[in-house]
């Protein structure tokens, strides 16, 4: 601030997360976005909460504070899908656990309120988005106020910040009260009342507290209103409050996702820090091509938040931006991952645009690919092929997954993809197999997984390339029976599969799994839906995966006990099927050092 002569700044962003001035992180993202806009920004990042001093530090922002948790939601970032606590924080200097404090964004917010009493503070980031309405929270088995009311905050952003907190600013800066600001798109607000407009009444905290059917019903109502085109206003009371949730902001054009990725971002953290900080050594290297995901799986939470539409830059911002990392003293050469949410989701979206302003579809691929979804592949191919092209570019791999029933009409991008882009391993998401499981979790079944972990491993022997598969499970999903995990480590095994990790489900806020859950409900078809809860069950489950571990034999033998099926154990655990070193099965001790 002394260096650029300014005397205060006139918004400061809060975080929880250390500040690395990269794209992949929101805060300094938007910090860019709106300095670019000619408003002069500060950040404090993981200030102690403990008092209001370090919230201090840079004094009072002319406008107003902005307050996110971080990248992850603060609960998620604590604590395991067992209730017990990290002892590491990916996003702190040193991996140290302790940096933030546990629901981030409503400490931080009352810090702010006990620091500057008249300062507005507006609260986004995934934490605030995902618990924007009344919301179960998995920590304490209960259902929570909006975080609004919680935090005491004067406004909350939610989804992709840049449309909102940008016109917040500019009203702001033009003199519009805070209290008037009630007609932002992607903004939530609290008020004494309610009653005009074209607006969707659900039912109140109260009643959503009382019912867990209520609770699902008011679940899906929220969820169908995420369509940007078609939203209304959402109002759920709580108590003598009304919770006012505007439409989503619409989404961003090709030509403002490159003004949003061109802003002059250092790409390190910030040179105060003296450690590593393991969330940018893992991205550093990574490029954004897209935002959103039009899979609408079960267990996730995009839809609520980056929503279904495809964002896309275009190619020339994208080679730019690796151009640009080429001269980075820390590039060696590799760009890590070129994606997004579904990486062959670049480039796609609805042909008949009149429909997809009307569209409720959960999802435009399952149970089957939508007619009017474009599923070319030449935009992403073209991608691909340009970028290892580049001069100082020697290897571009594709990490952030890609949806393989998509690839059956995606050729191009297939070969494109196994030829050159595969860094010995390729991660894929089937989450489960068995079909009654995926079918609630709305991904593709057993049939086309087997489909594409054919062809991918004769492409990649047609190809003399040794490339593995690791397929990312989850166990304890809503829906998942102990027999299906035991029928999913059977069909691995005869796939000669074994896997070294796998995601027990941890219900988030803002997922229908997560609704399913806790109201035993599958809010979009009213079906009933078995949950295990117990972290027994949820143990044995994910034992079952990692039959071959023999630190889970005995939970896999009691599993076996426990469904009567003790005579499996020979087949899942004796056999020596699923041994042979083939290209296409993922063993340990076969990938290479450069690889793993």
């Amino acid at each position: 601030m002394r260096r650029l002569g300014w005397q205060e700044l006139d918004i400061i962003l809060v975080s929880g997360d250390a500040y690395i001035d990269h794209p992949a992180f929101g805060v300094p993202l938007l910090a860019r976005w709106l300095e670019g806009h000619g408003f002069r920004v500060g950040i404090i990042a993981q200030p102690d909460w403990r008092s209001k001093e370090s919230f201090m530090t840079l004094g009072r922002p002319r406008l107003f504070f902005g307050v996110s948790a971080g990248a992850m939601d603060s609960m998620v970032a604590h604590y395991t899908p067992a209730r017990k606590l990290r002892h590491d924080d990916a996003y702190t200097p040193g991996n140290r656990h302790g940096a933030r404090p546990n629901r981030a964004t409503m400490v931080y917010t009352s810090r702010l309120k006990e620091a500057f009493k008249d300062v507005p503070v507006v609260i986004g980031g995934i934490e605030a988005s995902l618990r924007r309405f009344a919301h179960y929270d998995f920590w304490e088995n209960k259902v929570r106020r909006s975080i609004l009311f919680d935090a005491k905050a004067d406004l909350l952003v939610y989804g992709m910040g840049e449309r909102a907190i940008l016109e917040v600013a500019e009203r702001l800066r033009d003199g519009v009260p805070m209290k008037e600001l009630r007609d932002v798109r992607g903004t939530a607000y609290g008020c004494s009342g309610f009653d005009s407009g074209d607006y969707v009444s659900i039912p109140s905290f109260e009643e959503v507290s009382a019912s867990k059917e209520t609770f699902a019903e008011a679940f899906r109502t929220t969820y169908l209103q995420q369509n940007p085109w078609s939203a209304r206003v959402v109002v759920q009371q709580h108590g003598n409050r009304a919770l006012v949730c505007n439409p989503p902001a619409l989404p961003l054009t090709e030509a403002e996702m490159d003004a949003v990725y061109s802003l002059p971002f250092e790409k390190s953290p910030h040179p105060a820090y003296a450690e590593a900080i393991p969330a940018w050594e893992q991205i550093k290297t990574s490029v954004t091509s897209h935002r959103g995901c039009f899979g609408g799986c079960a267990f996730c939470a995009i839809t609520m938040h980056q929503g279904k539409t495809i964002q896309s830059r275009s190619k020339s911002s994208i080679i730019a931006e690796i151009t640009a990392m080429t001269r980075k003293s820390w590039f060696r050469g590799t760009v890590s991952d070129i994606g997004g949410p579904t990486a062959n989701m670049y480039g796609l979206g609805c042909r008949n645009v009149e429909a997809m302003k009307k569209c409720q579809r959960e999802s435009c691929i399952f149970p089957d690919i939508c007619s009017n979804l474009k599923t070319a592949d030449a935009p992403a191919t073209s991608l691909l092929q340009a970028v290892r092209s580049l001069d100082g570019v020697r290897h571009t791999a594709v990490s952030s997954g890609v949806r393989y029933d998509l690839l059956e009409r995606q050729p191009a991008y297939f070969s494109e993809l196994t030829g050159h882009h595969v860094s010995g391993l390729l991660k894929i998401a089937p989450e489960h197999l068995v079909d009654r499981v995926t079918d609630i979790m709305r991904k593709p079944g057993k049939k086309a997984f087997e489909t594409f972990l054919t062809r991918f491993r004769a492409e990649s022997d047609r190809l003399g390339k040794r490339q593995f598969i690791v397929p990312y499970l989850i166990s304890g999903h809503p829906g998942c029976t102990l027999a299906d995990m035991l029928d999913l480590a059977l069909i691995l095994k005869k796939l000669g599969m074994k896997v070294e990790q796998v995601q027990d489900f941890t219900p988030t806020p803002g997922t229908i799994a997560t609704c399913m859950f806790y109201s035993g409900i599958d809010p979009m078809t009213g079906k009933r839906v078995y949950s295990a809860t117990s972290d027994r069950e949820k143990g044995l489950q994910k034992s079952l995966l990692l039959w071959h571990l023999p630190a889970e034999r005995a939970k896999v033998l009691e599993a076996l006990k426990e469904l009567g099926r003790e005579g499996d154990y020979g087949l899942l655990c004796g056999g020596a099927a699923g041994d042979e070193r083939s290209p296409g099965v993922h063993h340990k001790k076969a990938v290479t050092k450069k690889a793993r």
